[in-house]
């Protein structure tokens, strides 16, 4: 079996809009996710996302869908920093945001790893263990930022 889908889920004790606002919005998305400049955000259905990912590199990730306030997706050629993000370099990352009491349900999902050639010297930084280090860090940041 191979390792192809990584999921993490978290309630935030904040409104579905403020979790929306703080994964789709670009000061948000470059506090939690880089460095802290705002990240460069098209927000619809073929637009680009530029992540600063820092020493790993920057990442523009294509956006697939956008469904306000519960659902965004995109992917990411996690394995080729500087290269647009396609079906043949990269997985999909999707963000799913219910309504709870006094809060919100917050899962991410990312998938595709069992199809990807990831060059050797970006395994560590870029393969499924990577990630599913990673994003167990990511959600428990944006839990913290959003209840802020």
């Amino acid at each position: 079996m191979t390792n192809d889908r990584i999921e993490r889920d978290t309630f935030v004790k904040a409104p579905v809009e403020r979790v929306w606002a703080v994964i789709t919005e670009p000061h948000h998305v470059g506090v939690w996710f880089g460095p802290g400049e705002p990240a460069e955000i098209d927000l619809r259905p073929g637009g680009t996302m530029r992540l600063d990912h820092g020493q790993y590199g920057v990442f523009p990730t294509l956006i697939v869908a956008v469904e306000p306030p519960r659902y965004l997706s995109y992917r990411w050629a996690s394995a080729y920093p500087g290269e647009v993000a396609d079906e043949s370099n990269s997985t999909l990352v999707e963000f799913f945001l219910e309504p709870e009491a006094e809060g919100t349900r917050l899962r991410v999902v990312e998938t595709g790893f069992a199809a990807l050639t990831i060059p050797a010297e970006r395994v560590a930084t870029a393969g499924y263990d990577s990630h599913a280090e990673g994003w167990s860090g990511i959600v428990e940041i944006v839990k913290e930022y959003a209840e802020k």
